[in-house]
């Protein structure tokens, strides 16, 4: 789509809404109006007047015009974040309403773009507004769904029951291991196989322990308390059992976990579930287990290149009800192979082994994953809204709550990624990083340290990505710490 900026230059925010609403459009700014019949070009101009700043959108494609506009008060625009943050929305609302003339269905987020529309529900209840008023802004002011209003209010609440807990000095421990047993076809996270990647493993372990000892002495002299562990990556359990219990013994011995209220370790391939390590999971302190079938159609599961059969999750499942952990599973809507009448056998197959926490994502279609790079064909988007509207009715119907939720790009349908669970049950860690409730401290391969001030100000760290570029990196652990360390210091705190 061809674009052009007057009296503005909020690049970004025209481009996510672009984005939200044609996916498959691209941003190429020109100034050239002699385009083609069949060419989509839309102008963004904003106008500051001496009571309203005034957004509008002309969308053309030919002889076809469609107009747009949003409007705020000049008084509201009281300091640069604020201004930016109201300018940017009524760019958004002008061309969200120009857009509509050339899309055929309107999307449930509206014009929500980025990663956290529950944050605008969470804003609106802390300022004092009631449930009901909270929906009607995010369906009245963003054109989102009745259903996606609710549920961002619900995941709200959730957020706040968690927020009036913390103190200060609350962090979350986040252990990334980017190890799996092979890629998945949708794969775009960071992870090895450990088939190829075998003598990675020991030097990678190694650098880890150094990461925590000197995160543990950091901890401590902080007077941190941690509150949540997660173990993720990667497949953590594709790790030989040994190994997994070096790293576990490691975190038990160096860090104090009496405060620590849930303790997850991500066991999401099935097939690497065995007694051993989930004995060695049930010694660590960990009571929080995460299977994540992703389908249960053997077609689903071949296409994606997944090596395990439903039956393998039916017996994974078993083992860790057997040990006594709560359980978390997830399911994708959206992936290759599936249709809808598929997927509600999945998602009913997972609700009758009652796990406490549901996670249901929606594809993402990203750069480098076998999907893409293959072209494989995937469900419709409206296949995918089928899907997750099943799931939206199904899942409170046996007791679920949606606790969390996040969108990504280049999602099919531009839908999004859900927790669910039934009362009680909520993932703290998930919570507070989603919604950057406390600083969240991360270990390992593709760690992103997430440093939060109880101000608001937030800096992220990161470690290296790939097993090897983390080995090397060993000898650079030391400036990280003294990063964290400052901080969260008292005299540096905001």
């Amino acid at each position: 789509m061809k674009l052009r900026l007057v009296g503005h230059d909020y690049k970004y925010a025209v481009e996510q809404i672009m984005l939200a609403l044609f996916p498959e459009e691209r941003p190429l700014y020109s100034s050239d109006l002699n385009i083609s019949s069949d060419e989509l070009f839309a102008t963004s101009r904003l106008h500051h007047g001496p009571v309203y700043a005034q957004a509008t959108t002309v969308m053309r494609c030919g002889i076809r015009v469609s107009h747009g506009s949003a409007r705020v008060r000049c008084a509201k625009l009281t300091d640069r974040l604020t201004s930016d943050r109201l300018l940017q929305r009524i760019i958004k609302q002008s061309f969200y309403r120009a857009a509509l003339d050339y899309i055929d269905t309107p999307p449930v987020w509206g014009s929500l773009t980025g990663i956290r529309p529950a944050h605008i529900a969470t804003v609106a209840l802390e300022s004092g507004m009631s449930e009901k008023t909270a929906i009607r802004t995010l369906t009245g002011d963003y054109y989102v769904s009745n259903e996606r209003a609710s549920m961002s209010v619900l995941a709200a609440q959730a957020s706040l029951t968690i927020k009036r807990t913390l103190e200060p000095h609350d962090i979350a421990l986040y252990i990334g291991i980017p190890f799996c047993p092979s890629r998945c076809a949708y794969c775009s996270f960071v992870s090895n196989s450990v088939e190829k990647s075998f003598g990675l493993i020991d030097p990678f372990v190694q650098t880890l322990l150094r990461e925590i000892d000197l995160a543990a002495t950091m901890v401590r002299e902080l007077g941190l308390r941690i509150i949540s562990v997660y173990i993720g990556g990667g497949t953590p359990t594709s790790l030989p059992a040994e190994t997994l219990r070096s790293i576990l013994l490691s975190l038990k011995s160096a860090f104090d976990l009496s405060h620590v209220r849930e303790y997850t370790v991500e066991a999401g391939r099935p097939d690497t579930i065995t007694e051993q390590k989930l004995d060695i999971i049930r010694l660590s302190g960990a009571k929080r287990v995460c299977i994540n079938p992703q389908s249960m159609s053997e077609a689903v599961l071949s296409a994606i290149g997944r090596r395990h059969t439903p039956d393998d999750v039916l017996h994974a499942v078993q083992l860790v009800r057997q040990y006594g952990a709560e359980l978390n599973m997830d399911v994708i809507a959206g992936l290759p192979a599936d249709t809808p009448a598929s997927f509600e056998r999945t998602l009913n197959t997972v609700l009758g082994l009652e796990p406490e926490n549901i996670t249901v994502h929606t594809l993402s279609l990203k750069k480098g994953s076998r999907i893409m790079l293959e072209g494989t064909v995937v469900p419709s988007g409206q296949d995918v809204s089928r899907m997750l509207g099943y799931a939206l009715h199904r899942l409170p119907e046996c007791g679920f709550e949606p606790y969390y939720l996040y969108r990504q790009k280049f999602t099919s349908g531009g839908f999004e990624n859900t927790g669910w669970s039934i009362p009680g049950h909520v993932g703290v860690y998930n919570i507070c990083m989603m919604e950057e409730l406390c600083s969240v401290l991360a270990l390992g391969g593709g760690g992103v340290t997430k440093l939060v001030s109880p101000g608001g100000r937030i800096e992220r760290i990161f470690n290296a990505k790939y097993p090897r570029e983390y080995i090397l990196q060993s000898e650079k652990l030391e400036n990280k710490f003294k990063q964290v360390k400052n901080f969260h210091s008292p005299r540096t705190a905001h």
